[in-house]
């Protein structure tokens, strides 16, 4: 029988994109949700997308996981309670699990059946729900945090593109929530889209996090496997300036990063001048 693996898959955005060579299909579902296809790569490891979108490579994924996780984690001091809505891969709770603080982590991912595909072909991921301390909930982001009062110290929105089940986490009415379900002192990290690609989508979360928060900001991340090479996220507080660290990043957790650093922090704020022009002109 004749190998139907493609030997490429691509992702086209906004006119461009990026090929990658593929050895074999680990994974290819319907979900009640989205298409889900985990692939080995002929040298970029993993490679799972979402109804044709790239999620992640296991060659820089934790570039994203890393900046989606540690600035909002270093901007509290002492953060104990910490939310993450989406992330169904498991690299932020990977990342925020490092954090020996931690005392609880609530993870609320939509698609069941993401999880489960990458807890089997993508471990090095998923070890995140392996920790004792995380409580997995499988359900929509908007409704598990519309009731919670002043209850997370930090929460981390690692959504997928603003269409299909990841939508409702790119409006007000979700930033609303999120802000009353923070402590005094709370931390919001959302996934904001790249600046090349998605300008009207960047804008309009640094909106809702302006009105809502004393501080906010945009920092950039580099992945070279997204499209544009780059994405964003989204940070807010409701006490401190975001664009730099409020605790010591210590050894131990210092020798397992390959990303952040406090100086990636405070750098990753510093935007080419069209982007400066957007939030200055929002003000």
């Amino acid at each position: 029988m004749q190998d139907s693996t493609p030997k490429f898959v691509q992702e086209i955005d906004q006119g461009f994109g990026n090929i990658i060579e593929i050895k074999a299909c680990l994974c290819d579902v319907q979900s009640d949700y989205q298409h889900i296809q985990i692939f080995e790569t002929a040298n970029l490891g993993k490679l799972m997308m979402l109804d044709g979108i790239i999620q992640f490579t296991e060659y820089d994924e934790y570039a994203y996981q890393e900046m989606m996780t540690h600035p909002a984690m270093m901007l509290h001091k002492n953060p104990e309670k910490v939310l993450i809505i989406g992330g169904g891969d498991g690299g932020v709770a990977r990342e925020v699990a490092r954090h020996q603080c931690v005392k609880q982590i609530d993870h609320c991912e939509i698609d069941g059946k993401v999880v489960e595909m990458c807890k089997k072909f993508v471990p090095g991921m998923a070890c995140g729900f392996d920790d004792p301390r995380l409580n997995l909930h499988i359900g929509d982001g908007l409704e598990f945090v519309r009731n919670k009062v002043d209850e997370y110290d930090v929460i981390i929105v690692d959504s997928t593109d603003p269409i299909g089940p990841g939508a409702v986490l790119f409006g007000r009415e979700f930033y609303q929530s999120v802000h009353r379900a923070l402590k005094a002192d709370g931390v919001v990290a959302s996934q904001s889209e790249s600046i090349f690609l998605y300008p009207e989508i960047v804008q309009r979360l640094y909106g809702f996090t302006r009105e809502l928060f004393a501080y906010n900001g945009y920092a950039f991340i580099a992945v070279p496997t997204y499209p544009a090479g780059s994405i964003g996220v989204c940070l807010a507080n409701k006490k401190y300036p975001v664009e730099k660290p409020l605790r010591e990043l210590d050894d131990a957790l210092a020798s397992q990063l390959r990303y952040y650093t406090p100086e990636i922090h405070s750098a990753a704020f510093k935007l080419p001048a069209f982007a400066q022009r957007w939030f200055t002109q929002s003000k």
